[in-house]
């Protein structure tokens, strides 16, 4: 099954989160199909906090890719947003 989800990437105490498709066998910072997004928790100054390609996102759905619950919840906040 194809999952869309969170990879981690930053520092220690500072995270930053990749939104990646990939297997679900996959290892969680593994090689992955695509990156469609970015996600900074913790955004300062003029850095964007959740920035994805809604277009990729839509295409994997349909496709039958299956977001993580807290990919669920950011792509809601975006298309409200939106």
């Amino acid at each position: 099954m194809v999952v869309i989800r969170l990879a981690r990437f930053g520092k220690k105490h500072s995270p930053k989160y990749r939104v990646t498709v990939a297997d679900h066998r996959r290892w969680l910072g593994g090689k992955c199909i695509e990156v469609v997004g970015h996600y900074n928790p913790n955004p300062k100054g003029q850095e964007i906090g959740f920035n994805v390609d809604m277009e990729k996102v839509n295409a994997w759905i349909a496709k039958g890719a299956q977001p993580s619950d807290r990919v669920k919840s950011l792509l809601r906040k975006a298309q409200a947003k939106a």
